[in-house]
């Protein structure tokens, strides 16, 4: 075994860390190298007989594997064609990423310089949204929606959905990992990167789920980082807050407003010409398929075959309203797609994962559990209006940035004595 392993190990963890703010086709690469090193090193270890690093480490990453299980089953008796349960199963696969990352980040220190390398990345993509944003050319732009409309123009690599969320999300992990940076750099550099980025979801993107989610992440740092006694005041703060912000962005009261006149006109067809009418028309739509099929689905990779059939079927239940001719690929909610794929077991199994992912953060210290649970409260709120973790590099980018929060409570791995070690450990 070459003793450049090591090194390719974790350059390949750093690689995945960084690219998450890149294009797909960066990512794909980057995971694809990330899950054959894992094996490898599963496989060298084994032959080894070292026990020193587990897969099933934590509660999460045996819980991802089931579900896992759970939804290869699932395409077993899928409805949709074997093509179809075969796309869904890799895209619900990218859970894997996390144990993965886990395997392979085997100390403290590997985890915070991975850690570094992904939010480098992310202040990159930050920083070349902002100059796009101030008219600088930016040659590097590969995002299809750039020029579309003016909501989206400005994302660099992927949709301006996807950017803002992330750019959502990154604000918190740099505020929370503050104390992980160098002490000359924590006071200023946090502070303007977390600004920047909360600047960046409001003033410059037009994402309502990216307004939600940045709404509640600064509302869970505003519950922890006051006294217990001023706690009661945080309601009263965020509120005004809200307040100012509504008052004084156009885009964000155009936007709220939207939600309110597509509600309004929910019962007409053209309610499907809107993001909020689109979504009500499926979920209902899932939620009669569910009905149908509570105890095991239709199988993994069978909601679009279903959900469509529904509408060309002309059933006269609210979910078949309209654009039956449209194919959709998914409900744009994550817990309605596992619960029409899986029946209700399945949307218990994504609360499950949830759930261990929220345990295991309970055993990290302080900064690293908020920066954790705040990424997973991010997830679960997008994953109530979009199928985030079904969805390609939005999924991927909170599998990485869990992973690497996660990887924080690893341990420096001891040496072995040299009289024993015959092998290189990796």
């Amino acid at each position: 075994m070459p003793r450049s392993l090591p090194t390719v190990r974790f350059s390949l963890v750093c690689l995945a860390a960084a690219s998450v703010a890149f294009g797909v086709a960066i990512i794909g690469l980057a995971k694809l190298l990330l899950l054959l090193c894992a094996l490898l090193v599963l496989l060298y270890r084994w032959l080894r007989r070292d026990e020193s690093t587990t897969l099933l480490q934590g509660a999460m990453s045996p819980t991802i594997l089931l579900a896992l299980a759970c939804l290869a089953a699932g395409a077993l008796w899928s409805t949709g064609s074997a093509d179809e349960a075969l796309q869904a199963l890799v895209k619900h696969g990218k859970l894997i990423l996390i144990p993965a990352v886990l395997i392979l980040l085997r100390s403290r220190r590997e985890a915070l310089i991975a850690l570094a390398c992904f939010a480098g990345a992310q202040v990159f993509l930050l920083a070349s949204t902002w100059l796009h944003f101030a008219g600088v050319p930016i040659a590097w732009i590969t995002s299809k929606e750039v020029g579309t409309c003016a909501t989206c123009s400005y994302a660099i690599f992927a949709t301006y959905l996807d950017q803002s969320i992330m750019t959502a999300v990154l604000a918190a992990v740099v505020w929370h990992g503050r104390s992980y940076l160098p002490g000359r750099y924590r006071t200023l550099l946090a502070p303007a990167v977390a600004l920047l980025a909360l600047g960046c979801v409001f003033l410059i993107f037009q994402a309502r789920t990216a307004y939600l989610i940045a709404i509640a992440l600064v509302a869970l740092t505003i519950v922890w980082e006051l006294p217990r006694r001023l706690q009661p005041a945080a309601a009263l703060i965020l509120l005004t807050l809200v307040a100012a912000l509504v008052a004084t962005s156009g885009q964000v009261r155009q936007r709220l407003l939207e939600v309110d006149t597509s509600l309004q006109s929910s019962n007409q067809s053209s309610a499907l010409s809107t993001s909020t009418g689109t979504r009500i028309h499926l979920w209902l739509g899932s939620l009669h398929l569910i009905e149908s099929s509570p105890l095991h689905g239709t199988g993994t990779g069978s909601w679009k075959k279903e959900f469509n059939q529904l509408g060309r079927a002309g059933s006269d239940q609210a979910a078949a309203r309209g654009a039956a001719d449209k194919v959709y690929p998914n409900p744009h909610q994550e817990f309605l797609l596992w619960g029409v794929e899986l029946g209700i077991p399945g949307i218990a199994l994504l609360c499950a994962v949830l759930f261990a992912l929220y345990r295991d953060s309970l055993q990290l210290e302080m900064p690293a559990r908020r920066a954790m649970q705040s990424v997973l409260a991010a997830l679960t709120l997008a994953c109530l209006f979009n199928c985030i973790l079904y969805d390609a590099l939005i999924g991927d980018f909170f599998c990485i940035t869990l992973a690497l929060v996660a990887a924080l409570r690893a341990k420096p791995t001891p040496p072995e004595p040299s009289t024993t070690q015959t092998l290189p450990s990796i």
